[in-house]
């Protein structure tokens, strides 16, 4: 009897462990944040960090996966934005989270392959540690944060995803990513500053 209340007991706290981490690696930061600075490794072999884009008006960050089908499907939409947006002030600054041990897809190696076959105009960077990807709160690839630059402090200002229609780009009804940096550039407030993520689970370190 004894040994089965310990089963249980020892179950339950496996449970609760669980879902206690996956509640921790969910939080992260919320609108109106300020992002703390970090630096990481980038496919041409630099490092970057959010000081790098303090002469911007803002930053478009989002956390990606070569594996994942999602991350594919909006890869053009992403290049598209970063054309339009870079010039006004919110570039485009990619980071791949995921266990890359998982997936081979996602190696370094072919993080760089993929940037170069694409022509990626934006920063492609590696969260080897993926200590940037839980201080944001990220859970998938794609999810994205738009960040305005204040008195040099990158606040948080939409979290999500780039537009309602993940398999069809010409059958899109929001752009809920456009619509927010076009109201920031314009002294507007975001009108849907959360959106949900559509996108892979990221694969986290044991």
């Amino acid at each position: 009897m004894k040994q089965t209340v310990g089963i249980v007991s020892l179950s339950l706290f496996i449970l609760f462990a669980s879902r206690t981490v996956q509640a921790q690696l969910a939080k992260g930061y919320t609108l109106g944040d300020a992002v703390a600075d970090f630096r990481l490794k980038t496919v041409d072999e630099r490092t970057v960090s959010l000081a790098d884009y303090r002469d911007h008006k803002g930053i478009i960050v989002v956390f990606t996966s070569n594996h994942c089908p999602f991350s594919n499907t909006y890869e053009d939409r992403l290049l598209a934005l970063d054309r339009k947006y870079a010039p006004q002030g919110y570039p485009v600054l990619a980071i791949m989270p995921a266990d890359w041990t998982t997936y081979e897809d996602d190696s370094f190696a072919n993080m760089k392959a993929r940037a170069s076959a694409k022509g990626y105009t934006y920063a492609y960077a590696l969260d080897d540690t993926q200590s940037v990807a839980r201080a944001f709160g990220a859970t998938r690839t794609p999810q994205l944060y738009v960040l305005k630059q204040t008195k040099g402090q990158f606040i948080l200002e939409y979290t999500g995803t780039i537009d309602d229609n993940p398999q069809d780009s010409a059958g899109v009804q929001r752009h809920y990513l456009d619509e927010a940096v076009s109201s920031l550039l314009t002294g507007r407030p975001v009108q849907s500053p959360i959106t949900k993520p559509i996108g892979c689970a990221i694969k986290w370190k044991n």
